[in-house]
């Protein structure tokens, strides 16, 4: 067929826009974007058209299935660009997949406060201003036996403000073997930096001893800084300060001692079969001055920094004028206060907490779970393999480096493609299927699943094993 011929058995931008499919698309996408997606979809079709003209088992798109495709394409490029997915992956606070999910107490409490009009800084005792903080106070402060309360952005903020507020122009004494790296490149040397300390390192990587940050005191120490090692370990010829004898070291020189638990947690997770992860109300208790840690992470709830300790080290912080610029809004107020409550009866947060849920499963709960999905898959597509096997989740979010949680997950190996081409089609297809290729067969970790994924997973894998032989317009 020759070239011109070809390409005059496209239609034009004109008439696809006019098309009934394509014009019911106006009402709720405008108009430019519809004509601009066609336009690029024209496009793509024209260089494929040119690519094959002289493959002699080329066949041109017939109109139904032009129109199809632009309509995809045009549905795809006005979808937002934060979407929901399944996680396949058994890594429960997934930091690329959004951390923690929400307790489903949330989303009532979601919805006041993003619809209706609340009383964020308003005492409705007097009828005065208010503050925003007021609302967690209560709650933390019985969950941690802490004097006082601030709530900023993320945990690495609450570093930085707490530094800022107790350090600015002096020292913070903190072990080499805890200068870690929290994720995205942030440290805690620059974030002592950018908050206007000075860093004065003790001991060494492996070993530091309580009379390495004794000898380290002078005119100068502004705090005792300890960091949580959340996100590593370091095994064999270690020694750490307890933060009971810091704290004690501390209160010998009327130097508060700030611990950054991390994760930070409410509940001892050794009573459900994982290792022993000090809990926030724990490390007060030892007499450290000021504790940070994350909303989202072990916590289970949404992104933030919380900060309690002794009064007067927060209410310094509150007058800080970086707090401002560090505050949570109405949504992570309202989301978090849900979340927190939850914590007054510790059987209520195991079993209404996602990540306390899914750190807590039984291995005959993920079996039952992988041979319900392993059934309907196999009832459902002939052109794989198929089977269930043993693996290990994770924890995930920097949380307990060295728990395996024992799981169970089914594998796919796909016959008519590559692992690769199976997986990418997993992940751009419909519900956006996140596994992972594991011994040579797709994994899918069934620890991860939420109610209603199994039914989804079975029909992303029918969509990503058909093959129409046809090359894509996209």
């Amino acid at each position: 067929m020759a070239k011109v011929n070809i390409m005059r058995l496209l239609p034009s931008v004109d008439e696809l826009f006019k098309h009934e499919k394509l014009a019911a698309l106006n009402e709720s996408i405008p108009a430019v974007r519809i004509k601009n997606s066609v336009r690029d979809a024209l496009t793509a079709l024209r260089e494929e058209y040119l690519a094959r003209k002289d493959d002699p088992d080329f066949i041109p798109y017939d109109e139904d299935e032009i129109v199809e495709k632009v309509l995809s394409r045009i549905l795809a490029e006005h979808e937002t660009s934060l979407k929901k997915v399944i996680n396949g992956t058994g890594i429960v606070i997934h930091t690329n997949l959004g951390r923690s999910l929400l307790p489903e107490v949330v989303r009532d409490a979601l919805l006041d406060a993003a619809f209706s009009y609340n009383n964020l800084e308003y005492d409705l005792k007097s009828g005065q201003r208010g503050s925003r903080y007021t609302h967690l106070e209560s709650t933390i402060k019985e969950l941690t036996g802490a004097e006082d309360v601030l709530v900023v952005n993320n945990n690495a903020a609450a570093v930085m403000l707490a530094l800022n507020t107790m350090v600015q122009g002096r020292e913070a004494i903190i072990s080499r073997g805890e200068l870690v790296e929290i994720g995205g490149s942030f440290r805690v040397p620059e974030v002592l930096k950018m908050s206007g300390g000075f860093l004065r390192e003790v001991g060494t990587t492996n070993k530091t001893h309580l009379y390495d940050y004794e000898e380290a005191i002078c005119e100068e120490t502004g705090i005792l800084l300890k960091v949580h090692t959340s996100n590593y370990h370091i095994i064999g010829f270690t020694e750490t300060v307890d933060g009971r004898d810091l704290a004690e070291l501390g209160r010998k020189h009327d130097i508060p001692v700030v611990e950054d638990l991390g994760s930070g947690l409410f509940v001892d997770l050794s009573k459900y079969g994982l290792e022993y992860e000090p809990t926030v109300r724990d490390t007060l208790a030892k007499g450290v001055d000021v504790v940070t840690f994350s909303g989202d992470k072990l916590l289970g709830g949404p992104q933030a920094g919380i900060i309690v300790g002794r009064k007067k080290y927060i209410q310094a912080m509150k007058k800080n004028q970086l707090t401002r610029a560090l505050r949570v809004d109405k949504m992570t107020i309202s989301a978090l206060e849900a979340t927190l409550r939850l914590y007054l009866d510790e059987d209520r947060a195991m079993a209404a907490i996602p990540t306390m849920r899914m750190l807590t499963l039984t291995l005959e709960e993920l079996a039952h779970r992988a041979e319900v999905l392993y059934r309907n898959l196999l009832r459902k597509v002939k052109t794989c393999h198929l089977d269930v096997v043993d693996c290990q989740s994770q924890v995930g979010g920097g949380s307990l480096p060295q728990e395996r949680l024992p799981s169970r997950a089914v594998t796919i190996v796909p016959m008519n493609m590559s692992l690769n081409d199976f997986e990418r089609r997993m992940r751009l297809g419909k519900y956006h299927v996140i596994g992972k290729i594991h011994k040579e067969r797709y994994e899918l970790d069934v620890r991860t699943f939420l109610e209603g994924d199994m039914e989804k997973i079975v029909d992303a894998v029918k969509l990503a094993l058909k093959d129409n032989g046809r090359a894509s317009a996209e």
